[in-house]
């Protein structure tokens, strides 16, 4: 998987998305729709398929009614969703930071060396503290 956004010209011509890399091909998509490159003809190739609507905008629509709302169970995508999305993202983050392969037990909310766990609470500045309730 490669994710990119902010660089210009990104990957496979497009400036953000993401591209799954499999032995056969590559799928890549961002908010404008998504295409299937072919790996050496082992499979054949999707052209861009346009995104009909904006998904985007009808997610944090969602968001916002189920917030003033006081109406979690109407979430199209639950707390949980976005939380493994942030995990699997600060996994790579810190994977690369300690060049080590990093394991998440989520029984026990650490990972499995404490060269990882380093990172699970960042160091604040100037004595500030995450307040405790």
């Amino acid at each position: 998987m490669e994710h990119t956004i902010g660089i210009g010209g990104g990957n496979y011509g497009r400036g953000h998305g993401m591209a799954y890399i499999g032995e056969n091909g590559t799928l890549v998509l961002d908010r404008n729709g998504w295409e299937v490159i072919p790996e050496k003809q082992r499979i054949q190739a999707v052209p861009v398929q346009k995104n009909a609507g904006d998904g985007l905008d009808l997610h944090v629509r969602n968001f916002l009614d189920c917030l003033k709302n006081n109406t979690p169970e109407k979430l199209n995508a639950s707390i949980d969703v976005g939380r493994n999305v942030a995990l699997v993202a600060h996994m790579g983050n810190i994977a690369f930071r300690t060049g080590e392969k990093v394991l998440w037990d989520n029984t026990k909310q650490q990972f499995a060396t404490a060269t990882a766990n380093k990172f699970i609470t960042p160091g604040y500045h100037n004595g500030w503290t995450l307040p405790k309730y």
